[in-house]
């Protein structure tokens, strides 16, 4: 089993060097500059992202820029970074990701001193229904009925699993449980009733789109795009995803400019409109009404969680960890 877990891995990233090296994505703007920035992000914006670099060729600082993007799984998009893969800057939707590739020293240890911390836009967990809704699916304890069949990501590529994970935890402990009673109900989840595992968030939607399972827990970006019925669970999680420029890049300047383009008003009024929630203090005030915060949204510094460091040591290190126990016993690749 774990030479499979490792031929598959190493065959993700191995993909995702040679898609990067055959130019992905790839958009030029006018000018002389003549400059190409590798970007690598996490798979479910690939729509909204192409049309913001189609944007930002349009300006002045993005005239003569060619992106050539990646996309793939936010913890796989990381590994293959790490492994070689070209990049001048990363957009991941966890921050063991970012901080993976800062104990490589491929990216500044300050990173997160830039403006709003480092997070390019928000989104939240929740539950993509068929229609209907049938099962009658509102919180979490209603995911753990005889019956009820979820489709999520394996949270060691992907890293909407990880959020799902640990807002279904929150709401356990909100509920009442110890903190071994949640971690029993994740265990007797995981056993049965998760049924797809994808290795990434728009893999996950493509399973559920062809039929299977009742509930696909997701981004509400994904959705909204998806046109999926969707609830936001009372208890769920404020999804925080991140930009960092890689150290060794050959041109900072461009990609500085592309990142704080990703910010402004424009750039954010379009994500907005497109299922994400912006970061910019315009944007979100107008956009107020359609995104309200929830009364049980936990963000992952919350003491039950304790920030990235802490989260990845318990539940995600691929060497022991509850997720790597959960996976072990399921035979799911935790490597």
């Amino acid at each position: 089993m774990q030479r499979k877990r490792i031929v598959w891995i190493s065959a993700l990233v191995a993909a995702l060097v040679a898609a990067a090296a055959a130019g992905a994505t790839t958009t030029t703007g006018k000018g002389s500059k003549d400059v190409t920035l590798n970007l690598v992000a996490y798979s479910t914006p690939r729509p909204v992202l192409t049309r913001l670099i189609d944007e930002f060729r349009k300006t002045d600082q993005g005239a003569g820029i060619t992106i050539r993007a990646s996309y793939g799984p936010s913890s796989a998009q990381g590994q293959a970074v790490a492994n070689g893969l070209p990049a001048d800057g990363v957009i991941l939707n966890t921050g063991n990701d970012i901080n993976d590739l800062v104990d490589k020293g491929l990216i500044d240890r300050n990173w997160d001193k830039q403006s709003y911390k480092g997070v390019v836009w928000n989104s939240v967990v929740v539950y993509g229904l068929r229609d209907g809704n049938p099962k009658k699916i509102k919180g979490w304890n209603d995911l753990l009925r005889p019956g009820v069949q979820v489709v999520t990501v394996n949270p060691f590529t992907g890293g909407i699993a990880k959020w799902n994970i640990l807002a279904s935890y929150v709401a356990q402990r909100r509920l009442g449980k110890t903190d071994a009673q949640a971690l029993d109900w994740l265990r007797r989840f995981y056993k049965n009733n998760v049924v797809s595992q994808d290795s990434s968030g728009s893999n996950a939607t493509n399973t559920f789109l062809s039929g299977k399972g009742d509930v696909l827990l997701t981004f509400e970006s994904e959705a909204i795009n998806g046109k999926l019925p969707y609830v936001i669970p009372r208890q769920t999680m404020l999804i925080d995803v991140y930009i960092a420029a890689i150290k060794s890049s050959q041109h900072k300047a461009e990609w500085t400019a592309f990142s704080r383009f990703l910010k402004t008003y424009p750039a954010q009024k379009i994500l907005a409109q497109n299922g994400y929630r912006p970061v910019n203090k315009q944007a979100l005030a107008e956009f107020k009404s359609k995104y309200p915060t929830r009364p049980g949204e936990t963000t992952i510094t919350n003491k039950l969680l304790g920030g990235w460091r802490a989260v990845d040591k318990k539940w995600f290190d691929p060497r022991k960890s509850v997720m790597q126990q959960i996976e072990q016993s399921l035979g799911e690749p935790t490597d």
